[in-house]
């Protein structure tokens, strides 16, 4: 075969500090396109995003986003898109923008769709029927995928559903990290832990409510779990300190960079590579029992359709995007605002119930200190491990920033304002590139010294001036007064410039759920495991207790997922 040789036009265009590169290729500019407008759509984060492209003499002369329902940082990159494809012509070779890579990649795959019309093409839809396997995992989250990876490797016929249009559920927003103990990373970077400590500072966290056999097996099984993870492409070789973590255990990326926007990417390429059928937009409405085999009633776009399996691994993460539930089950959150995805609505426990299956601490729901008021965002408690502090509106600190959620939210909340100002330097900016993807969000207040940042937050300069220069003492002294140890104040906060963001309270996990044992099977009410049903992540419950640790999330959902994985491959045996 010859080699074809293709021009490439290398372009770069910056938009709204956003830069973006793409290359024209020969191909893309002369395809042939008939004149008329053309409508398509496609899903976004949130819900479908319709285009529209007018051709005129054959060329695109215009390029718009008729209906979108993104996040307010996501919005702009759909509209960029629309102006590279007006000027362009074509979606090849335009890349996504960082921090908004679903909103982006659905506007190119409307505006594809679009282009494709205007050629005299037409999309085939694939239609799903009555099926049959081996195992159906319900939940492409970090669990779900990490249970698909699992089984599909072995060799078993594995359906993913996920009802939203794209994965990654909560785990794409995680930010901090991993929790594990006794890794080989640790070793390499000079970091004594242990499992001891590791299960006593969950225990502890949790007000002793966690179920210790559980909290004993992930932590067991922690180390690894991260080695299993990073064979599989994760980076998970920089590691931080949480709140309530007596040592550096957070695993995540180089430099800090936020783990789930790392880690889906990877499980999704691992467990679609190892053969795991993907299907997504795909609401599972019912399970019911047929003998040994469980029915699994599906709603898609791609037809309705019931799949009778093996074994199921329910992996639908909580409910704290339900508030009708989290009311139900805690009354004083009503009106809070919500860190999760508009899915985590607790779908599956009514379907565990009707099965036999035992829920538990279902009223154990944690709100997170530090989100953005009205937006969701959630400010990722890793700042604060490197360093950061809180003030109120009166430019004074007023809790140990170390301590966990719920007694930082709580002190929050005791706040004039109900909400308060996460504060920090440049030096703790230089060690965290998680705090990048905010400052491209436009979510920090900047200034070059700590009077105009207070002039810019309408705090008193004198106070806020003298709490900083005050921290810088107690931070040079190992000793502060409100109980942040020693080891927890890596930074004097003196590089200017200066940064802050105001946060606030919102709910952030639900604690409880499916009540599993160590090889998460789903127990009924006498606690024995019901045969060939599986849970992992969020939707369980006992793991965590009454608080969860920042870390502990994705150590939960990446351990009890490959459990599932590995009990339901048992089990077919």
């Amino acid at each position: 075969m010859k080699n074809l040789r293709v021009l490439a036009i290398p372009t770069f265009i910056i938009l709204s500090a956003v830069a973006i590169f793409f290359t024209v290729k020969t191909s893309d500019v002369n395809s042939t396109l008939t004149d008329g407008t053309y409508t398509a759509a496609a899903d976004g984060r949130n819900a479908p995003i319709e285009v529209s492209i007018e051709v005129k003499d054959g060329k695109v002369v215009k390029a718009q986003v008729l209906k979108e329902e993104e996040t307010d940082f996501a919005k702009p990159a759909a509209q960029q898109m629309a102006v590279l494809v007006e000027q362009k012509g074509s979606t090849a070779g335009i890349d996504a923008v960082s921090g908004a890579t679903i909103t982006s990649n659905a506007t190119l795959k409307a505006f594809g769709s679009a282009l494709a019309l205007a050629k005299g093409k037409t999309e085939k839809v694939k239609t799903y029927k009555d099926t049959k396997c081996d195992v159906v995992i319900i939940g492409a989250g970090g669990a779900g995928m990490t249970a698909a990876n699992v089984t599909a490797t072995a060799g078993k016929k594995t359906i993913l559903l996920e009802k939203m249009a794209n994965v990654g559920g909560n785990t794409i927003a995680a930010t901090g990290g991993l929790n594990a103990s006794q890794t080989r990373i640790q070793e390499k970077l000079g970091i004594e832990d242990s499992n001891d400590s590791y299960f006593n500072d969950t225990m502890k966290g949790g007000y002793n409510k966690n179920d210790p056999e559980l909290v004993r097996n992930m932590v067991e099984k922690s180390a690894a779990t991260v080695d299993w993870l990073i064979s599989i492409g994760a980076d998970l070789t920089d590691v931080g300190k949480m709140a309530g973590s007596s040592n550096k255990r957070t695993h995540r990326p180089q430099g800090g960079a936020a783990v789930g926007a790392h880690l889906v990417p990877v499980l999704e390429k691992a467990c679609v590579k190892a053969g795991a059928d993907l299907r997504l937009s795909s609401k599972v409405t019912d399970i019911t029992k047929d003998g040994k085999n469980y029915l699994v009633k599906v709603e898609s776009k791609n037809g309705n359709y019931t799949i009778k399996a093996k074994t199921v691994i329910i992996a639908t993460g909580g409910f704290g995007a339900n508030p009708d539930m989290v009311v139900k089950y805690k009354p004083e959150l009503k009106g809070f605002g919500t860190t999760n995805h508009k899915g985590a609505t607790g779908d599956a426990f009514d379907w565990i119930t009707k099965l036999g299956g035992q829920l538990v601490q279902m009223d154990e729901i944690q709100t997170h200190p530090t989100v953005i008021p009205g937006n969701g965002t959630m400010i990722t408690e890793a700042v604060r491990g490197n360093g950061a502090i809180m003030v109120n509106r009166e430019g004074k600190r007023f809790c140990t920033e170390m301590a966990t959620r719920d007694v930082m939210s709580k002190a929050i909340l005791e706040q004039k304002g109900q909400t308060a100002y996460l504060l920090f330097d440049q030096d703790v900016r230089e060690s965290l590139k998680a705090i990048e993807g905010y400052a491209k969000k436009g979510l920090l207040t900047q200034a070059d010294t700590v009077e105009a940042l207070a002039e810019k937050l309408g705090i008193p300069a004198a106070d806020l001036k003298a709490t900083m220069t005050g921290y810088a003492k107690i931070q040079a002294s190992g000793n502060d007064p409100l109980g942040r140890k020693a080891n927890e104040m890596p930074r004097p906060l003196t590089k200017g410039p200066f940064y802050a963001v105001e946060v606030g309270p919102a709910i952030h996990h639900t604690m409880g759920g499916v009540k599993i044992n160590t090889n998460a099977q789903v127990l009924d009410e006498g606690n024995n495991p019901i045969p060939g049903l599986y849970a992992a992540g969020e939707v369980t419950g006992g793991v965590h207790g009454g608080n969860r640790l920042g870390g502990n999330a994705v150590a939960d959902i990446c351990i009890y997922g490959k459990i599932a994985g590995e009990q339901a491959v048992e089990f077919l045996k």
